[in-house]
């Protein structure tokens, strides 16, 4: 018991022990190797190897930051592709094969907190809790909860801890549709890294094992690859800009765009972020899209500022550009403005994306951005070749241009661990879930 007339002393000691005993405690990073390119020749995604299970198996999930929940392919899924043009051998995930793996049925109280109890999801008490997903492409995704083991590799003071491990919650999927059913860009699933309760970060961050800041680089140039960090990434010229409240994703307020130095005439409420209408960060959009009233607009600047270099030409709906010598002379720099006046500068390689090598007018290069309904999406063509800190703890997003195959310096405070604002006003459904996880794996576990 603290008398009352030492009250605030002895709440400000305790802060500053606890700060000192989770600094102790939280100093490791979590570090992921990234594969893949922005480049359709190559890739057009970017993926890491995650380990789950006991023994630890080895999976390649798609980094996304543009949704929350992980799941896997099962080995009982129908239409889950079975080979990739990556190169990369499947594996589809095996709860049998896992002596750590929890299956979470209708009954367990976390089906309830993570999952709307339905007919069509939940039948009866005695089957698997399911999950059902639509992207924005169409393409769906669904299956049953899981919990396992995860397996990763922490970086205290510069060593490596690759038997670091904690139990999360993710899908495992029965049925794909759509790309997702298909070769091309086929991987073991998805890497959920949005916003939301269900996402790998809110799970390890809300049981003290991580910090609730993530960052990435990802590089665009040949084959890619890249690295994706849970921590900060430092380095000079890092700008910030607020994330929109109350919005799922990692959203942005976008003010305007320049074209070589001068302001695109755009009515800024286009940009306004609202119920229907938002400006976000996705690494799961291979390319980038643009609002519909400002996309006409920015296309008719670039036009202008490339017009004596040659006419473009329409190819399967995209506006192309034949050009015969470098882009980067001939194609303006583009800049795009945010609240608080941190500005995303892209190169032409950023904005373009090279549709056929041969032509006879030499390489066909076109705009990579398209046009969205109500809705302004950065993709991967936007955001390679920069680091990218996502600061959940501070509520802002912050990039500089970087040559993301240099080395990179990552720090972590024990501030990115607890945020006094966040903490008062958490919600209970959201406490609840964690609760109900951490009791249903240590159940799990004790049942081995």
């Amino acid at each position: 018991m603290v008398p009352l007339n030492s009250s605030v002393v002895a709440v400000e000691h305790h802060k500053a022990r606890d700060r000192a005993r989770h600094a102790r405690l939280f100093s490791g990073l979590v570090n992921f190797s990234v594969y893949g390119s922005a480049d359709s020749f190559y890739y057009g995604i970017y993926f890491t190897k995650v380990k789950l299970g006991t023994p630890a198996r080895e999976f390649n999930l798609q980094i996304d930051t543009g949704s929350d929940l992980t799941w896997l392919n099962s080995k009982s899924c129908p239409t889950c592709p079975r080979s990739s043009r990556f190169g990369i051998e499947l594996n589809p995930y095996e709860a049998a094969a896992s002596s750590t793996s929890k299956p979470i049925s209708c009954s367990d109280k976390i089906c309830a907190a993570v999952a709307p109890r339905n007919a069509s999801r939940c039948p009866r008490n005695d089957q698997l809790c399911g999950y059902a997903l639509e992207y924005m492409d169409g393409a769906t995704t669904s299956g049953n909860y899981m919990a396992d083991t995860f397996h990763f590799e922490s970086i205290p003071s510069g060593s490596t801890t690759p038997n670091a491990s904690a139990a999360i919650l993710f899908g495992v999927s029965t049925y794909r549709s759509g790309v997702l059913a298909e070769t091309t860009l086929a991987v073991d699933g998805i890497f959920g890294f949005g916003k939301g309760n269900l996402s790998v970060l809110s799970q390890l961050y809300y049981r003290g094992i991580t910090p609730r800041v993530f960052s990435h680089c990802l590089k665009g140039e040949g084959t890619g690859g890249g690295v994706f960090v849970l921590g900060e990434i430092t380095a000079p010229g890092m700008v910030y800009t607020p994330l929109v409240p109350s919005q799922p994703h990692y959203s942005l307020h976008l003010e305007s765009i320049a074209v070589d130095g001068q302001t695109v005439p755009v009515d800024p409420r286009a940009f306004t972020p609202s119920a229907d209408r938002a400006t976000f960060i996705d690494t799961g959009t291979t390319l980038s899209y643009l609002v519909e009233e400002a996309y006409d607009p920015f296309v008719h600047s670039v036009n202008a500022a490339v017009s004596k270099f040659g006419t473009p030409r329409m190819k399967n709906g995209y506006l192309c550009y034949p050009i015969s010598s470098s882009i980067c002379r001939l194609f303006p720099p583009v800049s795009l403005n945010f609240v608080g006046g941190a500005s995303m500068l892209l190169k032409p390689e950023q904005y373009l994306v090279l549709y056929d090598v041969m032509t006879q007018d030499g390489s066909m290069w076109c705009i990579g951005f398209r046009k969205l309904q109500g809705l302004t999406i950065l993709g991967d063509l936007v955001i390679k070749d920069k680091i990218f800190v996502y600061d959940l703890v501070r509520q802002r997003v912050g990039w500089v241009d970087y040559d993301c195959s240099s080395s990179m310096n990552t720090s972590v405070s024990s501030e990115d661990f607890f945020n006094p604002k966040q903490s008062s006003s958490s919600s209970s459904s959201r406490d609840l879930l964690f609760q109900l996880l951490t009791i249903a794996i240590v159940t799990a576990f004790l049942s081995i």
